[in-house]
């Protein structure tokens, strides 16, 4: 058992961070059209008004390699996570998944569903400090150092402790635990269960990717909403002025002052791009397995 762990970890780690870091620039995009009403180094009138705009004023004012600011936090905090996440729901799908997909498919699936869910909410704690931190390196919009909130990891790490103490890396970890179970849950859990119904052949891998691809998008908008809310949340530590009060509070004023429902959304169509990221990790992590080491995931039928 502990092999099989130990080679899960090592190909969740080099699936994650060959996937997070090829769609980071979309990643930076995302978090600053989803978080801009919520930064104090922004003034209203000059929002990014989309995408492409987003894209083109990040490129002309910070540079291309500011597409990757906060990704060295991110990859960080992926190694370890993500890696716990796949290599903790394949031990539970082995020791909790006992029914057959043939003749119990309804609880095949919650099974594998259930098992995702509790890897994601388990693996939570460990990597959260570093989905903070990435969250503000990569919101942070300052064209040279002295410009910027935070000039590194380590520097927004120490700014937020000194501020907050060591509760203030932890901002919307509450509201956390139930977008990772849910996420985490329909990511594994659906592609687990249907993964397998693919044949085999010269497209399996592309079959398999848009599978991934779809459970992806799926599980990323089902919980955007509440990522939005723990992210503006995020936004609040270190700073003396207080936006929202609670997660309740939090919801009624984004709701009331930025347009309704769909500002719960800002930032989910380059998501949906960058969501490409997640579904190469999942094929990424079966076809790593069975190169090196002849392993293939397969679920009971």
């Amino acid at each position: 058992m502990s092999g099989s762990f130990l080679s899960d970890f090592l190909v969740g780690s080099i699936s994650a961070s060959i996937g997070k870091t090829a769609v980071a620039p979309l990643e930076r995009v995302k978090l600053l059209l989803q978080l801009q009403h919520a930064s104090t180094q922004m003034d209203p009138d000059k929002h990014y008004k989309g995408i492409t705009d987003c894209f083109k004023r990040v490129y002309h004012e910070q540079g291309f390699l500011s597409f990757w600011r906060g990704n060295l936090a991110n990859v960080l905090r992926y190694f370890p996570t993500q890696a716990f996440n796949f290599a903790i729901k394949d031990f539970l799908n082995k020791h909790f998944n006992k029914y057959s997909k043939k003749e119990n498919f309804r609880k095949f699936m919650f099974a594998n569903i259930l098992s995702g869910g509790l890897a994601g909410t388990a693996s939570l704690l460990v990597g959260y400090p570093l989905d903070f931190i990435r969250t503000r390196l990569a919101v942070d919009i300052g064209k040279i150092s002295q410009e910027r909130e935070f000039k590194s990891l380590t520097d927004c790490a120490l700014k937020i402790i000194k501020h907050d103490g060591i509760l203030g890396l932890y901002k919307g970890t509450l509201i956390s635990i139930p977008i990772f179970f849910i996420y985490r849950g329909l990511y594994f859990g659906l592609y687990d269960t249907y993964k397998d119904s693919i044949p085999e052949g010269r497209f399996d891998v592309l079959i398999k990717f848009a599978l991934a691809q779809s459970v992806t998008i799926f599980a990323g908008l089902f919980v955007y909403p509440l990522d939005t809310v723990r992210r503006r949340l995020m936004m609040q530590a270190g700073r003396k002025d207080v936006i929202y009060q609670n997660t309740l509070d939090c919801v009624k004023k984004i709701y009331a002052n930025e347009g309704g429902s769909k500002a719960f959304f800002k930032g989910a169509l380059a998501n949906l791009i960058r969501s490409a990221g997640g579904a190469l990790i999942l094929v990424f992590y079966d076809s790593i397995n069975e190169t090196l080491f002849g392993v293939k995931k397969h679920n009971k039928h």
